[in-house]
């Protein structure tokens, strides 16, 4: 859901998230998170690096900026687009985030 969309946090399904639409949502439930609360106790980079695993292809990491902006709205931040948190990611985890090796 467009995060300017967001009008309070009691959300019934994932695709009412800010940044979730029905793929990331079939994502989420790939990896087994179906609440809020699942959300706000996830680590982003696991998220990412799980999913790029079961799914057998390297997510592009602008999937890992969608989980750190989700995981944070569930954290109880404010709902952000998806791309206010590219640089943080780069910060955090290097250029390459889907390797062994980088930071996190």
């Amino acid at each position: 859901m467009n995060p300017g969309r967001i009008k309070d946090r009691n959300l019934r399904r994932l695709t009412d998230l800010p940044n979730v639409g029905p793929a990331t949502a079939a994502d989420l439930e790939l990896l087994g998170v179906t609440s809020m609360e699942a959300l706000a106790k996830a680590d982003p980079l696991t998220l990412y690096r799980t999913l790029c695993e079961r799914t057998g292809v390297r997510q592009d990491p602008c999937v890992l900026d969608v989980f750190l902006s989700i995981t944070d709205f569930a954290s109880g931040g404010p709902a952000r687009p998806w791309w206010d948190f590219t640089e943080e990611r780069k910060r955090r985890y290097g250029a390459r985030p889907w390797e062994a090796g980088a930071p996190g």
